[in-house]
């Protein structure tokens, strides 16, 4: 028996943190009661030194010093300020204006609101709840199926979870070694990505069962001319113009300038130009401008100038995500001062929530450094490489397989608990099979997303549970009775989403390009071109003019100088440097 455990400490190891999670024991203490518990087993069956566990306090105290993750209550206070200042509310309101007239239009603007969202807060509990309270009614008082509703409210608000800044991004980006930077620029395009495979997907809805998505009547549509139209016209010539100039800016930068700073940046450019009009058309009352022309652009403006203060800013390299998460929380905080949303009662209910949610990662993170500590002193790395490596199929069937098992296991753990016990015990592995962990990286994180979306413990379902009615109610508007939303229905409007989000990871592994890893090397030295250029530039034997000689000098001095020419020492390593080099 004692050969077997010796043998097999590391699986062993494994299996019983599963068994602690599945019977519901609180996740952080799971994972440093099983670290203790099998580190000192280790030690009793002579596997583990002793000494290996005394590097713990070193590494609780390298937790403390990190400062990456001081984006975490950064980012969280900043989405929960922003939802108490009525950002998402105005948004939707007038985004849902904009949309009204076609099939689906609310169930658009619910999916571009949550890309916003997510841009600017990262957090999923705000955007689901901020859109199920307010999209949710409008929804089912105008005749959307309950499925599709709590579907597209549920999956928008994951959105949260890939495009930056996301709070899962600083965590994987932790665990994995690498920059944060780096994730939010690679999570950057296949976040856009998947918020277009939402739109397909309602475009096709609204194509094969209109009846689910229908648009708003007209006397739902508040946004309107004196004369009775829409005054769209106007809002499609200042789009026009808004997309030439954000074009023509892209194309204005160096060659070489990564994709998302170009957005990031150009994306600013048309955003000014169009608010520059909106300005003097109000301020000269030339009447150029339509009103919902003039709302959409009001409106969004301060959601797109945080986006700007916060991801522009850590694209263009002028604030670090700790920087740039600091500036959101303060821009967020002076808009909802600005709307007189916020009061000190709301800033500390924000403040409590910003700790909560803090000291949940940190415990989590603690005790996934005590398990990974002893996990490390069973050699379950090894275990774990050699399992992996072993896998038919090289790379592909690596991939293919690690992201089978974190979406079985999204059934039962949410992201942070994915992030803290299946990345470091994978990264390893995929940095040994050469496999970018920065791409690798925004990969595990479109597959976390459907941890918040598959039954039957997926967070935003439960959040959208909690907002969603539970009894039949008459509405206030239409003064008809509006039947109550089952859990059933919520489980099944995810399941499309889901589905889209297994597509998305598909898209990814195939098409690797769609991330951008913007991986930079140093200028390489070639030093056969640095010999021939020394060659020529230095004197022949012929007019070199020669030393003149010393009696004083020690005999062999010369023959010693020459060897030891520092000159040539250099251009030697630089060959050797260049031979080593695949």
């Amino acid at each position: 028996m004692t050969a077997f455990l010796v043998a097999n400490l590391a699986p062993i190891m494994f299996g019983s943190l599963i068994v602690f999670l599945l019977f519901g024991y609180p996740v952080a203490f799971s994972l440093a009661a099983c670290g203790l518990f099998f580190g000192f087993v280790g030690i009793e069956l002579g596997t583990i030194n002793p000494a290996f566990l005394q590097s713990l306090p070193l590494r609780m105290f390298g937790i403390m010093q990190n400062d990456t993750l001081l984006a975490i209550p950064f980012f969280t206070f900043m989405g929960l300020i922003l939802e108490r200042s009525g950002m998402a509310e105005d948004l939707l309101d007038t985004i849902g204006q904009l949309f009204g007239p076609i099939r689906g239009g609310l169930a658009y603007a619910v999916i571009l609101v949550g890309a916003m969202l997510a841009a600017t807060t990262g957090v999923v509990a705000a955007s689901v709840i901020s859109m199920g309270l307010i999209s949710l009614p409008i929804m089912l008082r105008y005749g959307y199926d309950r499925r599709v509703a709590s579907g597209v409210i549920a999956a928008s608000g994951t959105l949260a979870q890939i495009i930056p800044p996301s709070l899962v991004l600083i965590i994987l980006a932790d665990q994995l070694g690498k920059s944060v930077g780096d994730l939010y620029a690679g999570a950057f395009v296949p976040g856009f990505v998947l918020t277009g495979l939402y739109v397909g997907f309602i475009l096709m809805v609204s194509l094969i069962k209109p009846t689910f998505v229908p648009a708003l009547p007209a006397e739902a549509r508040t946004i309107r001319e004196d004369d009775g139209t829409s005054g769209l016209r106007s809002l499609g010539i200042l789009t026009v113009l808004s997309v030439i100039a954000a074009v023509a800016f892209a194309k204005t930068r160096p060659e070489g300038t990564p994709l998302d700073e170009k957005i990031v940046v150009s994306m600013c450019v048309g955003v000014g130009v169009a608010f520059f009009a909106a300005v003097l058309n109000k301020a000269t009352k030339l009447g150029l401008l339509s009103r919902m022309a003039e709302r959409v652009t009001f409106v969004l403006i301060p959601p797109l100038g945080l986006i700007f203060l916060v991801l522009g800013t850590i694209f263009l390299g002028i604030a670090t995500p700790t920087e740039g998460g600091a500036m959101g929380a303060m821009g967020a905080l002076v808009m909802a001062i600005a709307r007189r949303r916020i009061d000190f009662k709301l800033l500390r209910q924000a403040m409590d929530s910003t700790m909560k949610l803090s000291c949940f990662v940190l415990f989590i993170l603690v005790g996934a450094t005590v398990f990974s500590l002893a996990f490390q002193g069973a050699d379950g790395p090894v275990w774990v490489e050699h399992l992996l490596t072993g896998l038919p199929g090289g790379q592909l069937g690596f991939l293919i397989v690690v992201n089978i098992l974190v979406f079985l296991l999204a059934f039962f753990l949410d992201f942070f608990e994915l992030a803290f016990i299946i990345v470091p015990l994978v990264g390893p592995v995929a940095e040994k099979m050469g496999i970018d962990l920065v791409w690798f990286g925004v990969l595990l994180a479109v597959n976390m997303q459907t941890s918040f979306m598959h039954p039957p413990f997926g967070f935003a379902l439960f959040y959208l549970r909690s907002v969603a009615p539970v009894d039949d109610y008459t509405d206030k508007v239409t003064k008809k009775p509006i039947k109550k939303v089952t859990i059933e229905q919520i489980y099944w409007g995810s399941v499309p989403f889901v589905l889209i989000q297994i597509i998305m990871v598909g898209l990814i592994i195939a098409f690797p390009g769609i991330v951008s890893t913007n991986t930079t090397k140093g200028p390489t030295i070639d030093a056969d071109k640095v010999l021939m250029q020394m060659e020529k530039d230095a004197p022949s034997s012929e007019t070199a003019t020669p030393p003149s000689a010393d009696a004083s000098a020690p005999e062999g001095k010369e023959d010693k100088d020459d060897k030891e020419d520092p000159m040539k020492g250099l251009l030697e390593s630089i060959k050797a440097d260049q031979a080593k080099k695949p």
